[in-house]
Order: C-alpha cells, then structure tokens, then sequence
C-alpha cells in the first residue's frame, strides 16, 4: 500500500532512474522514433519533482493528479499524454483504494484508451499489462519486468511513431516499455 510518504519516495527514485538513462532512452527512440523519448522524460520528470517539492498533499491521489498534469502539459511526444493519462486514472482510483494492483490497473487502462492499443503491438501496454498480471497472480514481477524489455524488441510496432517502419520496428526496444520498466521497478523498490 502506498502512503503520501512513499508515493513521493517513489517517484523520487523513478526521477534518478530517467535521469540517469535519459540518453539510453533517447538511444532506444532514435531508429524507431524521434530519439527525444529520453530528454521529455527527464524534463517532464524534473518538473515534476519540482512541482511536488511546492506542494503540500493531503492524500496520495492528490499527488497523482499533480504528477498527470505536470507530464501532459511538459513532455512532448505520445509519451505525456500516456503517462498523464496513466497518473490521472491513478489519482481518481486512489480515492477509493491505494492497492497497488488497483492502481496499476487504473493506468493500464487509461493508456489503452488513450493510445487505442493492446498487449503484443509493441508499446507501454505490454509491460503495464504484464507488471499487472504479475502483481496479481503474486509472480516475480521484478524479474519479468527485463524479460518484458528485451521481448520487445521481437515484436512487430502496429500503434505509435514506431508503425511507420513495418518490418524495421523488430529488432529495436520499444523506448515506453523500458521507462516504464524503470517506473515499477523503482515502486518495487519502495512498496517491496
């Protein structure tokens, strides 16, 4: 379960984790997107932090939707408005529970709303749905979490930027996939 505490703890560590691979991220975008995935998360993250450190939250929804709106509005790309989408969905469903599959589940859904896309068409759905499963059926998600990275460079881009390629999209991490990797191995890290 997560607290105001821990939620800042959180994504705190998920900030020096794209911080740290903001170039690796840029890396992973570069042949099948606009190779700027790492730079918008880094800024879109570093806003963030510093709108957290602004405020005063009495719950941990609160905290979610000043995550939402702070993505949507500073990262550019697909990826603010899918991890804006995610948080937001996750702030209205941390008003009722702060399970961290319920929460998980919140988001998986709103990116499939938003991005209209499904398991196995090589984006962040994939490793949200399958983090999800994993907390669900109590498996090792920590360990699938790289399973999961390195699986998606198998598979053929049919949503996003990465679709345009065809056939080139295979062989090539999907960029969303890794930070959101980086995302739940970090909340790992802190509701473990």
């Amino acid at each position: 379960m997560l607290t105001i505490d821990t939620t800042i703890e959180w994504l705190g560590k998920f900030n020096e984790k794209i911080q740290e691979n903001k170039a690796y991220l840029s890396e992973l975008d570069g042949p099948i997107g606009d190779g700027d995935h790492g730079a918008n998360m880094a800024r879109g993250m570093s806003e963030t932090m510093k709108a957290l450190e602004v405020s005063n939250f009495g719950n941990v929804s609160e905290i979610f939707k000043k995550v939402a709106m702070t993505l949507m509005s500073k990262v550019g790309g697909a990826s603010g408005p899918l991890y804006g989408s995610a948080f937001l969905a996750m702030s209205k469903t941390a008003t009722e529970t702060l399970d961290t599959s319920e929460l998980i589940y919140a988001g998986l859904e709103a990116i499939q709303k938003r991005g209209k896309a499904q398991v196995g068409e090589k984006t962040m759905v994939d490793i949200w749905s399958a983090f999800l499963n994993d907390l669900q059926t109590d498996s090792a998600p920590k360990d699938n979490l790289e399973k999961v990275v390195k699986a998606s460079a198998g598979l053929l881009a049919t949503k996003g930027r990465a679709s345009y390629l065809g056939e080139r999209s295979i062989g090539h991490i999907d960029p969303g996939t890794q930070s959101s990797a980086y995302l739940f191995e970090t909340l790992l890290e802190v509701v473990a």
